[in-house]
C-alpha cells in the first residue's frame, strides 16, 4: 500500500520559510506532524547563507543593501544563494529518518533523485553530484542542506528554473578557489536554469507539478495537498524572531 505523505505549498518571505522549516523538523522529531514535502517560493527575492558561513564572505552587503535583498542564515550548511521570487522553487522534506536507510549521502541521493526525474520530466537529462548537487549538461541547477535529530531529518534545496544570473552573480561572493576547484572561471560556468539549458521561459507552475509527481515516484508515496497544523504555526512565529534578528544574521 503506498503511504500518503503531506503536501504543502506556500509563498512568504525568508524569514518564516527558514522559521517553518526548522519549526516542522522539531515537531516532527516529537512525533507531532505527518511526514511532509513542502514546495515554497521565497518572495521577496532574497539570500539564505549556511549555517557556517561568515556574513561578509558569503554575500555582496553593499549591493544587497543598496537593492533592499534580504538576506537570512539557515540552519543547515551548506553555501550562499540566491532565491529568484520568479525562477526558483524551493522544496523541503521533513521526515522520519527511519524512511531513509542508510548514510547521509544515500539520504541526499534519494531525495535529489525526485529533483533529478522532475529536470527530465521538463526535457532535460539531469544528474545527482554527491554529496547535494543536481547539474545539468555540467552546470548546478540544484543545491540541497539537511539537518537532523533523533527521530527525524530536514532537507530542503533549490531548483533553478529561471533565476536571473546576473543579479546571482552580484549577491552572492563566491570564493576564487571554489570556482577554480570545479575546473570554472566565473560563476556563470558553474551554475545555469533550466530555461538556459532549454532555450525556452519555463514557468513555476509546470515546475510544482513536475516535482510533485517526481517526489511520488521516487518515494514511492502519494502527496496529499493539506495546511498547516495550529502548532506549526505557532512555533514558527516564535522562531521567525530568531530569523528577523541581527544576532542571528551576525553569528559568524
Amino acid at each position: 500500500m503506498v503511504k500518503k505523505w503531506r503536501l504543502l505549498i506556500d509563498v512568504n518571505d525568508c524569514y518564516w520559510n527558514m522559521a517553518m522549516d526548522e519549526a516542522m523538523l522539531l515537531l516532527k522529531d516529537k512525533g507531532v506532524i505527518p511526514n511532509t514535502v513542502r514546495l515554497y517560493v521565497i518572495r521577496p527575492s532574497a539570500v539564505t547563507i549556511g549555517y557556517f558561513q561568515k556574513l561578509k564572505e558569503a554575500v555582496n552587503l553593499e549591493y544587497v543593501t543598496a537593492n533592499n535583498i534580504p538576506v537570512v542564515r539557515r540552519i543547515t550548511g551548506g553555501g550562499s544563494v540566491y532565491h529568484d521570487e520568479f525562477g526558483e522553487v524551493t522544496y523541503c522534506v521533513v521526515s522520519d529518518i527511519s524512511e531513509f536507510p542508510g548514510d547521509v549521502e544515500d539520504s541526499y541521493r534519494k531525495i535529489c533523485g525526485a529533483l533529478v526525474k522532475a529536470i527530465e520530466k521538463l526535457g532535460l537529462k539531469a544528474e545527482f553530484k554527491p554529496v547535494n548537487d543536481v547539474i545539468v549538461n555540467g552546470k548546478k541547477v540544484s543545491g540541497s542542506a539537511q539537518a537532523r535529530k533523533s527521530k527525524a531529518l530536514m532537507q530542503h534545496g533549490t531548483l533553478m528554473y529561471d533565476t536571473d544570473l546576473q543579479v546571482l552573480a552580484r549577491v552572492l561572493r563566491v570564493p576564487r578557489e571554489k570556482l577554480k576547484a570545479h575546473g570554472v572561471a566565473s560563476i556563470f560556468e558553474r551554475v545555469t536554469t533550466l530555461s538556459r539549458e532549454l532555450g525556452r521561459k519555463v514557468r513555476r507552475e509546470e515546475v510544482v507539478d513536475a516535482l510533485v509527481k517526481s517526489f511520488e515516484k521516487e518515494l514511492d508515496i502519494r502527496l496529499v495537498r493539506s495546511n498547516y497544523l495550529r502548532e506549526e504555526r505557532k512555533l514558527a512565529e516564535e522562531l521567525v524572531k530568531k530569523y528577523r534578528s541581527r544576532e542571528w544574521l551576525y553569528k559568524r
